[in-house]
């Protein structure tokens, strides 16, 4: 089946150029994003379903998050940290990032800081300087579509804004 068979093309193109993406932005610390990048394909007579799944912080890290006191990093995203401390990400997500990029900070009297107060003060500056816009999977899927043959994309009257916004769910 064509149809079927573009569908898939686009669907791995997308995924690996995500994953790739994703590396090169070196966002790619622990693997769990990048290993969970997948689709799920369905096709019929008449219809097609098409979802792409990843981890859940991956549309955080695709799309950014504003700060609580800046959305420099990413001033058109739909997610935002809001102020107070039951807003903060919790210090326990960036543990393992702390140690795989082999992060040992000192104060200002040369001592080394605990990894307990690296992660929280990283925590802190998440909350309120946001996280930067990577779309390591919206340009991606943009540029994939922008290749769909025309003939696939009228016969389903796909639109672009439409089908990334219920891909995504």
């Amino acid at each position: 089946m064509k149809i079927e068979q573009e569908l898939k093309n686009f669907a791995n193109i997308v995924v690996k150029e995500s994953k790739t993406s994703l590396t090169k932005k070196k966002k790619n610390v622990s693997k769990e994003l990048y290993n969970s990048i997948d689709y799920d394909l369905k096709v019929s007579k008449n219809s097609f379903t098409l979802s792409f799944t990843m981890a859940e912080h991956g549309k955080f890290i695709d799309k950014g998050v504003k700060g609580a006191k800046s959305s420099l990093k990413a001033p058109m995203s739909p997610y935002s940290y809001k102020s107070g401390a039951e807003n903060r990400p919790s210090p326990k997500y960036f543990d393992k990032w702390v140690v795989k990029r082999g992060l040992a900070t000192r104060n200002k009297k040369g001592q080394f800081v605990s990894r307990e107060s690296l992660k929280f003060a990283i925590a802190t500056a998440v909350q309120n300087y946001g996280i930067e816009t990577t779309n390591f999977f919206t340009k991606p899927f943009e540029n994939a579509f922008k290749r769909l043959p025309d003939d696939l994309v009228e016969a389903f009257g796909l639109e672009v804004d439409n089908f990334l916004k219920y891909s995504l769910k």
